[in-house]
Protein backbone atom coordinates (compact mmCIF):
# COMPACT_ATOMS: atom_id res chain seq x y z
CA UNK A 1 0.00 0.00 0.00
CA UNK A 2 1.00 3.35 -0.77
CA UNK A 3 1.41 6.03 2.04
CA UNK A 4 0.02 8.98 1.30
CA UNK A 5 1.17 11.40 4.03
CA UNK A 6 3.51 13.03 1.66
CA UNK A 7 0.58 13.68 -0.74
CA UNK A 8 -1.60 15.30 1.81
CA UNK A 9 1.34 17.18 2.73
CA UNK A 10 1.45 18.57 -0.74
CA UNK A 11 -2.08 18.87 -1.18
CA UNK A 12 -1.95 21.27 1.94
CA UNK A 13 0.20 23.37 0.48
CA UNK A 14 -1.62 23.64 -2.47
CA UNK A 15 -4.71 24.39 -0.33
CA UNK A 16 -2.56 27.77 1.28
CA UNK A 17 -2.28 28.66 -2.35
CA UNK A 18 -6.21 28.36 -3.25
CA UNK A 19 -6.61 30.45 -0.25
CA UNK A 20 -4.26 33.20 -1.51
CA UNK A 21 -6.57 33.15 -4.43
CA UNK A 22 -9.35 33.15 -2.57
CA UNK A 23 -8.05 35.88 -0.14
CA UNK A 24 -8.07 38.26 -3.84
CA UNK A 25 -11.28 36.95 -4.73
CA UNK A 26 -10.38 34.83 -7.01
CA UNK A 27 -11.50 31.13 -7.90
CA UNK A 28 -9.59 29.30 -5.11
CA UNK A 29 -7.49 26.74 -6.96
CA UNK A 30 -4.00 26.48 -5.99
CA UNK A 31 -1.04 24.32 -7.22
CA UNK A 32 2.61 23.59 -6.18
CA UNK A 33 5.47 21.29 -8.36
CA UNK A 34 7.18 18.80 -6.30
CA UNK A 35 10.68 17.81 -7.76
CA UNK A 36 12.84 15.38 -5.49
CA UNK A 37 10.57 16.51 -2.42
CA UNK A 38 10.83 19.97 -2.25
CA UNK A 39 8.17 22.64 -3.85
CA UNK A 40 9.98 23.62 -6.97
CA UNK A 41 6.82 25.92 -8.18
CA UNK A 42 3.74 27.72 -6.44
CA UNK A 43 0.80 29.34 -8.23
CA UNK A 44 -3.10 30.11 -7.71
CA UNK A 45 -5.85 31.21 -9.92
CA UNK A 46 -5.16 35.26 -11.14
CA UNK A 47 -7.31 35.45 -13.72
CA UNK A 48 -9.22 38.57 -12.79
CA UNK A 49 -6.18 40.07 -11.21
CA UNK A 50 -5.04 41.80 -14.83
CA UNK A 51 -3.06 39.05 -15.99
CA UNK A 52 -4.09 36.40 -19.05
CA UNK A 53 -6.82 34.81 -19.12
CA UNK A 54 -4.42 31.60 -18.90
CA UNK A 55 -3.07 32.16 -15.60
CA UNK A 56 -4.51 29.01 -13.68
CA UNK A 57 -2.65 27.64 -10.89
CA UNK A 58 -0.93 24.47 -12.66
CA UNK A 59 -0.05 27.19 -15.44
CA UNK A 60 1.51 29.87 -12.83
CA UNK A 61 3.17 26.70 -10.75
CA UNK A 62 4.68 24.88 -13.84
CA UNK A 63 6.32 28.37 -15.07
CA UNK A 64 7.42 29.14 -11.33
CA UNK A 65 9.14 25.62 -11.24
CA UNK A 66 10.47 26.09 -15.38
CA UNK A 67 12.06 29.27 -13.23
CA UNK A 68 13.66 27.36 -10.30
CA UNK A 69 14.39 24.66 -11.64
CA UNK A 70 15.92 26.21 -14.97
CA UNK A 71 14.46 23.87 -17.04
CA UNK A 72 10.97 22.85 -19.50
CA UNK A 73 10.39 19.31 -18.65
CA UNK A 74 9.40 18.17 -15.68
CA UNK A 75 10.49 14.44 -15.76
CA UNK A 76 10.15 12.94 -12.27
CA UNK A 77 8.09 16.13 -10.71
CA UNK A 78 4.46 15.72 -9.82
CA UNK A 79 1.93 18.67 -9.76
CA UNK A 80 -0.59 18.93 -7.10
CA UNK A 81 -3.41 20.84 -7.77
CA UNK A 82 -7.03 21.24 -5.52
CA UNK A 83 -9.09 21.36 -8.50
CA UNK A 84 -8.72 18.61 -11.83
CA UNK A 85 -7.25 20.13 -14.32
CA UNK A 86 -9.26 21.83 -17.54
CA UNK A 87 -7.96 20.53 -21.00
CA UNK A 88 -5.39 23.50 -21.44
CA UNK A 89 -3.77 22.68 -18.29
CA UNK A 90 -3.80 19.27 -19.07
CA UNK A 91 -2.34 19.72 -22.19
CA UNK A 92 0.33 21.96 -20.67
CA UNK A 93 1.30 19.16 -18.34
CA UNK A 94 1.65 16.84 -21.28
CA UNK A 95 3.76 19.20 -22.96
CA UNK A 96 6.09 19.89 -19.91
CA UNK A 97 6.17 15.91 -18.84
CA UNK A 98 5.10 15.91 -15.20
CA UNK A 99 5.24 12.39 -14.32
CA UNK A 100 2.31 12.20 -11.76
CA UNK A 101 -0.43 14.78 -11.09
CA UNK A 102 -2.44 14.63 -7.82
CA UNK A 103 -5.32 16.53 -7.56
CA UNK A 104 -8.65 17.19 -4.32
CA UNK A 105 -11.74 17.96 -6.16
CA UNK A 106 -13.12 16.28 -9.38
CA UNK A 107 -14.46 19.30 -11.71
CA UNK A 108 -17.34 17.64 -13.29
CA UNK A 109 -17.59 21.02 -15.95
CA UNK A 110 -14.55 20.69 -17.33
CA UNK A 111 -12.24 18.24 -15.85
CA UNK A 112 -9.74 16.41 -18.11
CA UNK A 113 -7.91 13.99 -15.80
CA UNK A 114 -10.57 11.83 -15.78
CA UNK A 115 -13.69 13.07 -15.20
CA UNK A 116 -15.29 14.58 -18.63
CA UNK A 117 -11.84 13.58 -20.58
CA UNK A 118 -8.87 11.98 -19.53
CA UNK A 119 -5.52 13.81 -21.28
CA UNK A 120 -3.29 12.73 -19.03
CA UNK A 121 -3.66 9.25 -19.47
CA UNK A 122 -4.75 8.71 -23.10
CA UNK A 123 -3.30 5.96 -24.86
CA UNK A 124 -2.98 8.04 -28.06
CA UNK A 125 -0.55 10.57 -26.24
CA UNK A 126 3.36 10.29 -26.22
CA UNK A 127 3.71 11.29 -23.07
CA UNK A 128 1.63 8.75 -19.69
CA UNK A 129 0.82 10.99 -16.81
CA UNK A 130 0.34 9.32 -13.83
CA UNK A 131 -2.99 10.36 -11.47
CA UNK A 132 -4.11 10.01 -8.32
CA UNK A 133 -7.41 11.77 -7.21
CA UNK A 134 -9.16 12.92 -4.31
CA UNK A 135 -6.59 13.66 -1.96
CA UNK A 136 -8.08 15.75 0.87
CA UNK A 137 -10.78 16.27 -1.77
CA UNK A 138 -13.32 17.72 0.62
CA UNK A 139 -11.33 20.99 1.53
CA UNK A 140 -10.81 21.73 -1.65
CA UNK A 141 -14.57 21.06 -2.39
CA UNK A 142 -15.27 22.84 0.65
CA UNK A 143 -13.03 26.26 -0.88
CA UNK A 144 -15.00 26.39 -4.05
CA UNK A 145 -18.69 25.89 -2.50
CA UNK A 146 -18.00 28.93 -0.38
CA UNK A 147 -16.69 30.96 -3.04
CA UNK A 148 -19.45 30.40 -5.48
CA UNK A 149 -21.72 30.62 -2.45
CA UNK A 150 -20.51 34.34 -1.77
CA UNK A 151 -20.81 35.31 -5.43
CA UNK A 152 -24.79 34.37 -5.47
Amino acid sequence: MKNSYPDEDFMREALLEARSALSHGEIPVGAVVVSEGIIAGRGHNRRGLGVPPFAHAEMLALADAGENLRRGRFDGCTLYVTLEPCPMCAGAIMQTRVSRVVYGAKDPIAGAAGTLYDILRDPRMPHKCEVTDGVLSMEALDLLQKFFRSRR
